[in-house]
């Protein structure tokens, strides 16, 4: 491939809508070109990336007996409607309706048209278990697209779906994923990569883990132990607070509060730290509003993924009428109305001489003791882990808190899907059954942007050999040298020959403007033949990480960067 007919622009200026670096660098190298909010069309240069990766993942998706499939885009919304996703999904489900007032959606993943395909194949125990997996584009109506690929509403994905017929088959080919993820991003050039344990969210199931690539741009948090092997993403952590009693419990007692509504204000009214106040938190459920209030210490915030997984359905913010018999700012567990749902978070066990809210206009209470002023109470894990929080694991305070960009995740979804859709098979002994799934997901676009985000400098991003758009790229400086011009044309033809990936600018252009270009398309392995070069008998070859610069003989350019190929490929495969 020749620069000059390389369809896209390359640029100096960064987008002044790009918040992190791969996000400008790709637009800025000629890989994507924006079309909607969240929707890119890929240039060559991204096509090949991501085609690459998406080889690396057929390869080890297959190494694991995987057979690829290919599941529409568009999916009728009786499917959805099988598995009670058609209603509980939000709005991030793209519906519609067809030319025959059809309900459709665009798939934004594909369980559903999983089980459909398979359920009348796989009737009896003899035929499993097995994966399918495929390669496609995806649909989600994301609410809020951010850097670049990072977060998209079309994109691409491989998803997989394995069928057992025991739970342990499943954890067993659930290992053998788990593997097969960690070659799949060592490959692609980020092994740095970690697991978290993760909340199902939507999915379902009851087992699912992430894979993260930790950096400070990362929309997710992740939980991670200084002193042990304990990870997982926030929205799973589990929070462990432990209270010390005071020597002295305090009477229940109501103070006059007037105009303080929020916990700071009553916390720095009582002169007391927020770690000794109960705060209220007030909910709706989306179905019937009813009001749910979760109680959690002062100091701590609600964690509302937890929330939803005990209450089985979404909540929203929230809105207190004067007639719901809620007062904001003053609400306490003392002789709140039972036609509201309580809930208290298990930072308050053990907890005393708390201040709370006396369910009264203008009034709180000191001097809670939960068990004493409540009663006999269940608590829940409904906070968020904090930082220097105690880790689950080993149980020491040491818990950090980092961001992370999740690159794959993979679940072990049970029977959600297969018992709500009527897939059954017989067993061996007669007795139908429904089979059990797991689900293995990558992001192909986020996981290129992820691989440019963890490998760039100032000028452009770094390609590992396994993904880079090419192998090698060749400059020839002075073009308009008829001896220079002529060694490149020869350099650029038995490359090709070789089976060398190469991309060749042979443009009349300053040399600034050739290598800023090169470091935007960050090819590996570069290439410079020039007049002065030619004079000693030489061509300069160097990396793009600049690990190597050197002068080779002409006859030995070739050889040379083929050993740095191999070299490269060797590395990334140890």
């Amino acid at each position: 491939m020749k620069i000059d007919k390389l369809v896209g622009e390359r640029f100096k200026e960064k987008p002044s809508d790009c918040v992190i670096d791969s996000h400008a660098l790709m637009l800025r190298g000629g890989y994507m070109k924006n079309v909607a909010n969240g929707i890119f069309s890929q240039y060559m240069p991204l096509k090949r990336i991501t085609k690459k990766i998406e080889d690396i993942i057929r390869q080890e998706m297959d190494a694991i007996d995987g057979q690829e499939v290919l599941f529409p885009v568009t999916l009728p919304a009786t499917l959805w409607d099988e598995s009670g996703r058609y209603e509980s999904v939000g709005s991030e489900l793209l519906r519609f309706t067809d030319r025959n007032n059809a309900r459709m959606v665009l798939g934004m993943t594909h369980e559903e048209a999983a089980v459909q395909l398979v359920r009348d194949y796989a009737n009896s125990y003899t035929k499993y278990p097995f994966m399918i997996y495929q390669i496609q584009t995806k649909f989600r109506d994301e609410g809020r697209p951010r850097g670049g690929l990072i977060r998209v509403r079309e994109f691409t994905m491989k998803d997989a779906y394995s069928f057992h017929t025991s739970q342990e088959d499943l954890e067993s080919y659930y290992q053998e994923c788990y593997d097969a993820y960690n070659r799949i991003f060592a490959r692609a050039g980020i092994p740095e990569v970690i697991t978290v344990k993760s909340d199902s969210g939507m999915m379902g199931g009851s087992v699912s883990h992430e894979y993260m690539l930790l950096t400070p741009v990362g929309e997710d948090s992740i939980a991670v132990c200084a002193d042990c092997d304990y990870r997982a993403n926030m929205e799973a952590a589990q929070s462990i607070i432990e209270n010390v009693a005071d020597d002295k419990l305090e009477d229940l007692t109501k103070v006059y509060t007037p105009n303080i509504h929020t916990i700071e204000d009553i916390c720095e009214f009582l002169n007391s730290p927020l770690e000794k106040s109960c705060k209220a938190v007030v909910y709706q459920k989306n179905m019937t509003d009813e009001f749910v209030v979760v109680f959690i210490r002062g100091d701590l915030d609600v964690n509302e993924t937890k929330l939803t997984n005990l209450l089985g359905e979404a909540v929203h913010p929230g809105v207190i009428t004067e007639d719901c018999g809620l007062h904001a700012g003053f609400i306490g567990p003392c002789g709140l109305s039972e036609n509201i749902t309580v809930l208290l978070d298990k930072s308050l066990e053990g907890a005393t001489n708390l201040s709370c809210g006396a369910n009264e206009e203008e009034y709180h209470y000191t001097g809670l003791n939960i068990s004493r002023d409540v009663g006999e109470v269940e608590y829940h894990d409904l906070a968020k882990i904090v930082d220097g929080g105690i880790c689950p694991q080993c149980g020491k305070p040491s818990i950090k808190i980092s961001r992370g960009i999740e690159v794959g995740n993979i679940f072990q979804l049970g029977t959600k899907y297969t018992e709500s859709m009527g897939m059954t098979y017989l067993d061996n002994e007669g007795v139908e059954k429904h089979p059990i799934m797991g689900c293995y997901g990558i992001g192909v676009g986020r996981l290129a942007a992820s691989v440019c985000e963890a490998h760039h400098d100032d000028y452009g991003p770094i390609w590992p050999i396994s993904i880079a758009p090419w192998q090698v790229h060749l400059c020839c400086l002075r073009a308009d040298d008829e001896n220079a011009k002529a060694l490149a044309d020869k350099l650029y033809a038995d490359m090709q020959k070789d089976g060398i990936e190469v991309v060749y600018d042979d443009r009349n252009v300053r040399p600034g403007v050739m290598f800023s270009d090169a470091d935007l398309l960050g090819c590996p392995v570069r290439v410079v033949v020039s007049p002065r070069n030619l004079n000693e008998g030489c061509c300069e070859v160097m990396t793009r990480t600049k690990s190597i610069n050197e002068k080779v003989a002409i006859d030995d350019v070739i050889p040379q960067v083929k050993k740095i190929i191999n070299d490269m490929f060797t590395d990334l495969n140890k």
